[in-house]
């Protein structure tokens, strides 16, 4: 029995650490913060939550996330502008439909070198689009873990990466009430392993 309380009692600190990392998040992002890319390649984020509106997307120089066939993923350069010089900043993982369409028909559906970069001109407003990103940066995810996955991806492909790379995970945002049910549990199951303790004592 004594061994069982030991175990519910870390189960709740750990949903209590859970709880206090959403629920300190959702407050530091009540909404997304809208930055340009040129401050967010500056200064790096000030924020978890990012609305991003004037970043060009370079498809041509996406990577698989999954490195196979059955794609669900895209890990995209984010620059100021199509032909920027500089070395990528930032790198948003996402999952949206139009550009996995675009990027299998590029990769798997097209033979040849003249179709593709025919499919490529025909496309070019969608392959170099200035378009809105809303996520969340990787280090905010149970993500430091997934931030070295992206890294390392990187760097496996030549790739450079600095401490000063952003990774931002499109659609990804804050969950107020996934942090207030960790919360309900692990003040519960405390509160019932401590009224067991005082039962036993009385």
């Amino acid at each position: 029995m004594k061994r069982f309380r030991v175990t519910i009692i870390a189960v709740c600190i750990i949903l209590g650490w859970l709880a206090y990392t959403d629920l300190t998040l959702y407050l530091r992002n009540p909404e997304p913060l809208k930055i340009s890319i040129a401050e967010l390649e500056a200064n790096g984020a000030p924020r978890e939550w990012l609305q991003i509106d004037d970043g060009v997307q370079n498809l041509l120089q996406a990577i698989n996330m999954s490195g196979t066939m059955e794609i669900t993923s895209f890990l995209v350069p984010l620059k100021q502008s199509k032909d920027d010089p500089k070395e990528t900043r930032v790198w948003v993982e996402t999952r949206d439909p139009k550009i996995l369409g675009l990027l299998k028909t590029y990769y798997f559906l097209l033979n040849t070198e003249e179709e593709r970069e025919k499919f490529v001109k025909e496309n070019a407003g969608s392959f170099f689009e200035k378009r809105q990103y809303i996520g969340l940066t990787a280090d905010s995810l149970v993500a430091e873990s997934n931030q070295k996955k992206l890294t390392e991806l990187l760097q496996s492909m030549n790739i450079p990466v600095s401490q000063n790379t952003i990774f931002i995970s499109e659609g990804k945002k804050p969950f107020l009430w996934r942090g207030v049910f960790f919360a309900i549990i692990s003040v519960a199951g405390l509160f019932r392993v401590g009224m067991t303790l005082i039962k036993k004592d009385a």
